[in-house]
């Protein structure tokens, strides 16, 4: 499994508020092809761009947009954390 759980702080839900955008913990070895499949085929809703970055604990972070701007927010609440 590439997706690990949402990446939920204080920036992340202004990141949602104002661009839309999902931040996701995946797999060190994950690429954005991966990640990008990965997304898609969980939650059905085309993604547009994925940036990843490495935080300083040692672990991957994807920051997701998706296609559809209401996509991002429709996802939270299906995983339950809106």
């Amino acid at each position: 499994m590439i997706l690990r759980y949402p990446f939920v702080t204080e920036k992340a839900m202004l990141a949602l508020e104002n661009q839309s955008k999902l931040n996701f913990l995946v797999d060190n070895r994950a690429s954005k092809p991966q990640i990008k499949y990965e997304l898609e085929a969980a939650f059905g809703h085309p993604v547009s761009a994925i940036r990843t970055v490495n935080t300083t604990k040692g672990k991957k972070k994807a920051i997701v947009s998706f296609e559809d701007p209401k996509a991002a927010e429709e996802i939270l609440s299906r995983l339950g954390v809106m």
